[in-house]
């Protein structure tokens, strides 16, 4: 036998094991796009049973039934009873503050979605990556470079064409749409300074608790009975749709890198556009359409420049 051949040998086992490897990693990267396009439908259920659930009961009692349930979940997975340390922050005012930029976020889709279909809705939604680009310079030291402002600049134009300010009367549901995309981008962004110093089972509890504990005292001048077991089964189902959700983002994180993950984001217009038509019989308009269009091309090239940018580092 000659050396090349000892060497051939000796390689194999090698290359077998890369191969192995390969294809584990592979395979989890698929199993984490799925959780992730489950995940997706899960909040396109919650805002679709927050959308019909406006039609019969107060926005308010929506929202404090959608917290009342993600605390239930939370207090269930965190366990605070055992483990008094999860629910322990280094900076409670911080963790306030997110929170109350969560709820805020919440309470304007829901209200927005009183005036809009699904679809509008989510087209505004989708600026969030351009939105959190914008913020990480100033507030993280991110800055972006001169191709993603562009792709920026054009994915907000995207997001005119969809309101269209100016055109005849601006609805009041795309001002709210607006005000809940900008309280979530600050909600991300304390989001990652808080990743730092705060766990997650922390920084989760707090999110969820926001709601009650500001909706609460109010419930007996807000409240109204369902007239209907649907209503019932409405409201119970918005808190499972959330913390289900939730729970299985950060199922598919654990299974596939975010940047991998990130562009299957955009999938969930689909489910929104569906659930639109179906429950509702809605169709997107054509500029809805056309502003969703430029937006998502804006995003996913943001997605592919930071890659870049990541690659070269």
């Amino acid at each position: 036998m000659t050396t090349n051949d000892q060497r051939s040998e000796q390689a194999a086992p090698a290359r077998v094991s890369l191969d192995v490897a390969d294809a584990a990693e592979l395979k989890s990267r698929q199993r984490g796009i799925l959780l992730m396009c489950c995940a997706l439908v899960c909040f396109a259920c919650l805002d679709t049973t927050g959308k019909w659930l406006g039609r019969h009961v107060p926005v308010w009692e929506v929202v404090w039934s959608r917290y009342l349930g993600a605390t239930i979940l939370a207090l269930t997975f965190t366990n605070p009873w055992r483990a008094t340390g999860s629910l322990r922050t280094k900076r409670p005012l911080l963790q306030s503050f997110r929170a109350l930029l969560l709820f805020g976020s919440t309470l304007f889709n829901f209200l927005a979605l009183r005036h809009l279909q699904l679809a509008d809705t989510m087209s505004i939604a989708f600026a969030l990556p351009l939105v959190l680009s914008l913020l990480a310079g100033p507030i993280l030291g991110e800055w972006v470079g001169p191709r993603r402002l562009v792709a920026i600049f054009v994915g907000f134009i995207g997001v005119l064409v969809v309101v269209r300010p100016g055109i005849g009367t601006m609805q009041p549901g795309m001002i709210y749409s607006i005000g809940s995309l900008f309280c979530y981008a600050f909600y991300n962004m304390f989001t990652r300074m808080l990743a730092a110093t705060d766990p997650p089972t922390t920084t989760t509890f707090f999110s969820s608790i926001s709601g009650v504990v500001i909706l609460t005292p109010f419930v007996p001048w807000f409240w109204q009975w369902p007239q209907s077991w649907g209503v019932w089964l409405g409201l119970a189902a918005m808190g499972a749709f959330g913390g289900f959700g939730h729970y299985l983002l950060i199922l598919a994180h654990g299974r596939a890198p975010a940047a991998v993950l990130a562009p299957y984001v955009y999938t969930q217009i689909v489910w929104m556009t569906a659930l639109g038509f179906l429950v509702f019989g809605d169709v997107p308009g054509f500029y809805t359409a056309i502003g969703a269009g430029i937006v998502v091309s804006s995003g996913l090239y943001l997605f592919y420049r930071e890659r870049v940018v990541k690659a070269k580092a």
